[in-house]
């Protein structure tokens, strides 16, 4: 069986180097600067950036993408796919399907459930109404 490497370097555009090690909950490449709860769990090809935020029992799916000042907060679900902009708020509870786009600064309330394939605009506050849980379709 082949060991995977407990760190990964990544070079960014502007000739920063960007040192990621891996999480102890799923494997996950955190980079340094960033927060992640030791309870999230963290899956083996999902990046968090520098300065996100993971909290408590949240999880975070394969091949997930959460930007620098993004946070995920407690108990959020992130499927497959999912990429989560600069500096985004996804809400406690919250569960995002498969190939969900959350944009840069977007802020979603606590305990959406987001369609797979979903894309929230940079900006957009999506909050909740009516009775839970409330679903935001593509």
């Amino acid at each position: 069986m082949a060991r995977m490497k407990r760190y990964e370097e990544l070079e960014t555009e502007d000739g920063k180097v960007v040192r990621y090690q891996r999480h102890e909950n799923g494997g996950g490449l955190v980079a340094r600067g960033a927060k992640v709860d030791p309870t999230a769990y963290v899956a083996d090809s999902a990046w968090i950036d520098p300065g996100a935020v993971v909290e408590a029992g949240a999880s975070v799916g394969r091949y997930v993408w959460v930007e620098p000042g993004a946070v995920v907060q407690e108990r959020a679900r992130l499927g497959s796919h999912v990429h989560v902009g600069r500096e985004a708020l996804v809400g406690r509870g919250c569960r995002l399907g498969v190939r969900v786009d959350v944009g840069a600064r977007a802020r979603l309330d606590a305990g959406l459930v987001v369609e797979p394939e979903a894309k929230v605009a940079e900006g957009a506050h999506v909050e909740r109404s009516g009775f839970p849980p409330h679903v935001l379709a593509a």
